[in-house]
This record gives structure tokens, C-alpha cells and sequence, in this order.
């Protein structure tokens, strides 16, 4: 007897009927599924965004700045530029990071011991809501610049693309929580908020305080939760 029984259309159609059988009736597609890219979680050290007009004050005349290191996310990076910030009192944190590129408004962005070690009551903002902040003078090699507000602390956020918000069915502006396991430090921060964009990379940010009190570096595990609604009193 010939051992060709079945041609290779066949043989398909047959392996699609018994895995068909084994998912309940259901072939559903994974072609067009959300991503889920692996999460990461990043520390966002104290640096400041400059405006096209505050870098030629501080750097010189026709100065742009100089990309030195990218940044998780596409089209940003860490400029060789630093400023030093001076806050009341004339205390000051020298040597602060310059990140591009540019924007239209100028901005410091702090955590919360460095906005006490200058002296200035920084609120939780989310970046770019800077309207009715303090302010601070920025040093630079070639001019100053005295900033009547732009100084915050950026609030923890989760930046997302339109496929991880069906991922974990949230939408831009919702709050989410982080659960970090490390040894000694695991915790669970709350209200991370989501920011979602085209062509953004899954990533949390969080400042220098948040990351040292749950000892990010040495986490083992790191999770995105969706709040759910309490149902206590349903």
C-alpha cells in the first residue's frame, strides 16, 4: 500500500480540526493581538528641558544641543549640556542634565530631596503642566536664565502606546499601580499614571526617591496593575 494517503493540503486541514477541538471550537488569530512587550521600569534622574531660545542664553549664541546618550523612547536623548539650578537662598544643584529635544516651555523636573535641598515647595505635576509653579535660576557657561515657574515633581507615570492600552485596558489619564518585588523593599505604588502616544515603548518612570526606596536595581519582579473598581459596597 502506498504510504502517501494524504497530500499536504490534507494533512493541514486535519492538524487545524484537532487543534480547533482543543481550543473549545475557537482558532482565534494572534496575528493582529496586542503586543506585550516586557515592561520596563526606568529612573528618571533630576535633569530639565530647554527652549530653543533658553539654550543659544545659556550655551552661546546659534548653540543647539548635542545629543550625548538616547533614551528608552525613540527621539529622545540626554544632551552633554548640564546647567546648574539655583534655588532660595542661593542654594544650588550643580551639573544638571540637559534632555532633548527641545521644547516650548522650559522645565525642571526634581525629586522630592533635591527640591529640598534647594530650598523650593515643587509640586506633583505631570510633565508639561507647569502653569503656576515656582520658578529657579538656571547657570549655564555663556548666560543665565531666571524661570518664573517650571519646577515639579514629575508625577510617576507609565508611557504607552494604542496597543498596550487594550493590553491592559486602560485609557491615556487613568491611574494605575505598580507592584515592585525586591529583597527587603517590595512595594506597591500607586497612582502611576498612564500617558499614551503613537510610537511609544512600554516604560514606567520614576524619580530617584521612588526607585532607591524599592530598591529597583535589585527587583526581581515588576508589575503594571489595573485599578479595579471597589466593590465593598455593591
Amino acid at each position: 500500500m502506498s504510504t502517501a494517503l494524504f497530500d499536504r493540503a490534507t494533512i493541514e486541514q486535519i492538524v487545524r480540526q484537532i487543534v480547533v477541538a482543543q481550543m473549545g471550537g475557537n482558532a482565534a488569530s494572534t496575528q493582529n493581538s496586542p503586543s506585550r512587550d516586557e515592561l520596563v521600569v526606568s529612573i528618571s534622574a533630576r535633569h530639565c528641558h530647554l527652549t530653543d531660545e533658553h539654550v543659544e542664553i545659556l550655551f552661546g549664541p546659534g548653540q543647539t544641543l548635542t545629543p550625548m546618550k538616547d533614551l528608552y523612547q525613540d527621539g529622545f536623548y540626554a544632551a552633554e549640556e548640564t546647567v546648574m539650578l539655583v534655588g532660595p537662598r542661593r542654594r544650588m544643584l550643580p551639573n544638571v542634565r540637559v534632555l532633548g529635544p527641545t521644547r516650548p516651555d522650559s522645565q525642571v523636573e526634581l525629586a522630592f530631596t533635591d527640591a529640598i535641598s534647594l530650598g523650593i515647595n515643587a509640586p506633583v505635576r505631570i510633565s508639561g503642566d507647569v502653569q503656576g509653579t515656582p520658578g529657579c535660576v538656571l547657570v549655564g557657561p555663556k548666560g543665565v536664565v531666571e524661570l518664573d515657574q517650571g519646577v515639579i515633581r514629575a508625577a510617576r507615570h507609565v508611557h504607552m502606546g494604542p496597543q498596550h492600552l487594550i493590553q491592559y485596558g486602560v485609557e491615556n489619564g487613568e491611574a494605575m499601580n505598580l507592584r515592585i518585588e525586591s529583597c527587603g523593599c517590595s512595594m506597591v505604588l500607586e497612582d502611576v499614571v498612564v500617558r499614551a502616544g503613537e510610537n511609544i515603548k512600554l516604560e514606567v518612570h520614576l524619580d530617584t526617591d521612588e526607585g532607591n526606596a524599592c530598591n529597583l536595581d535589585a527587583a526581581t519582579t515588576v508589575e503594571l496593575l489595573k485599578n479595579e473598581p471597589c466593590s465593598c459596597h455593591s
